[in-house]
């Protein structure tokens, strides 16, 4: 289950126009989702309070294996429509496999003008979170210099780790801040980092193949050439009429690269990366199309807004496929064999409507309503997880258990529970 400050976080990036998804660190994460998800340990709550659509708390605690807590506090410049828990669409706070809105240009911030002067500030988010007993402080700054380009600062202040690295190595650090710059042009994706702990430099790019219809921003003006006039109905086509693929598999390819160098470690590395998905369709991002489509007659079946996915039982696919080598690697290399699996529980309600990821929230909310959702992961290491995640009343709770069909003294490994309650609006005294 995604915490609360994630839940802000992809809130506000919504809110000012960025798209998350097109960063190659993101390349795997649809079968992350699957293979590779979290489980909880222990039993942990967490409580959030949204008093205005600027400012954000939030209060955790974990009562076992041992007693800590944390408090954090976000502000935004920019008013978020953040849910409640018992509100707030299931499946925005789980990780999931998706295939992800089509990749496109960010928009900027509309200009506003007073007498003559423009007066518009620039969109930030300011995140803090303080873990108690053992002081580390964690903080984020998030903020967008253009329309194509964001900053992010991270920082990490944990005193423990100081005095533990002095008594083993006498040479450890207490603290570690990294800069971050990220260029999406919809077509590119760059993000070039820095790290001050080890010095690290770092630099990833993406780039998605293919013709994209849809905004007539999605891409630069060649990939708009022979579309109709922009924003026109005739620049709008479904992607079975403009990427067909042999076999009548029909989507996009996507393919990138890391490399890094640490200069106080002198080593480098680099990762190559590449990713077919099927695409829903070739419309504007789903967030978009909710607001946009109430300016249309919605009560027609067929509506005037753009075409949907086919329903299901299309196939959806997201086939990644990533390669690390590290320049110290050792010789020899390990693998493991992972098969995982989710079932989405769900209470039919209202009118007959095609249940699909990316439509509409409003479209979503008439088809069903997401009860819980069931994952399931075994691999080559004997390892075998489940996790249950769902909604009791208005509380989000995750239920999850590892265990090792191997050893027959300790065969569960962990157990956990997660409880997360949020509310929304004023404070009342």
């Amino acid at each position: 289950m995604h915490p609360f400050a994630s839940y802000v976080l992809r809130s506000y990036y919504r809110a000012t126009g960025w798209n998350e998804d097109n960063l190659y660190a993101n390349l795997t994460r649809s079968s992350n989702a699957i293979l590779d998800f979290t489980v909880p340990r222990g039993l942990h709550f967490s409580i959030s309070k949204s008093p205005n659509p600027l400012f954000k708390t939030t209060y955790s605690m974990n009562a076992l294996p041992s007693l800590n807590g944390s408090v954090g506090y976000i502000f935004t410049t920019c008013e978020l429509d953040v849910k409640g828990s018992g509100d707030v669409r299931f499946k925005d706070m789980t990780d999931r496999f998706k295939v992800y809105d089509q990749p496109r240009r960010p928009e900027g911030k509309e200009e506003e003008w007073l007498a003559g002067e423009r007066v518009d500030t620039r969109d930030y988010l300011l995140y803090g979170r303080l873990y108690i007993p053992t002081g580390r402080l964690d903080a984020l700054y998030s903020t967008r210099l253009s329309p194509t380009l964001q900053a992010m600062v991270a920082a990490i202040s944990d005193p423990r780790s100081h005095l533990s690295a002095e008594r083993s190595r006498g040479n450890g650090t207490s603290s570690n801040i990294m800069f971050s710059l990220q260029q999406d042009t919809g077509r590119w994706c760059t993000e070039y980092t820095w790290s001050a702990e080890d010095g690290m430099w770092g630099i990833r790019s993406l780039y998605n193949f293919g013709r994209f219809g849809g905004h007539p921003d999605s891409f630069d003006e060649s990939d708009k050439a022979g579309h109709g006039a922009p924003g026109s109905r005739s620049e709008v086509k479904r992607v079975d009429e403009e990427d067909a693929m042999e076999g009548g598999l029909k989507g996009r390819i996507s393919a990138g690269a890391e490399f890094y160098f640490s200069a106080k470690e002198k080593s480098a590395g680099v990762s190559t990366g590449i990713r077919f998905t099927t695409l829903p369709d070739a419309t504007p991002p789903s967030f978009q199309i909710a607001s946009s489509s109430t300016s249309h007659d919605s009560s027609s079946p067929h509506g005037h807004g753009p075409p949907s996915q086919p329903p299901p039982p299309s196939p959806r696919y997201s086939i990644p496929c990533l390669a690390t080598s590290p320049a110290h690697t050792p010789r020899g290399y390990e693998s493991e064999w992972s098969l995982g699996a989710e079932w989405w529980k769900r209470r039919a309600k209202g009118r007959a409507v095609p249940s699909t990821d990316d439509a509409p929230s409003g479209a979503q909310d008439l088809a069903d309503e997401v009860q819980g959702v069931v994952k399931a992961r075994v691999s080559t290491t004997t390892d075998v997880s489940l996790l249950w995640e769902g909604r009791v009343r208005n509380i989000l709770v995750s239920l999850g258990v590892v265990s090792n069909l191997s050893s027959r003294s300790k065969p569960i490994k962990t157990i956990g529970v997660e409880l997360s309650y949020f509310s929304s609006g004023p404070c009342k005294p």
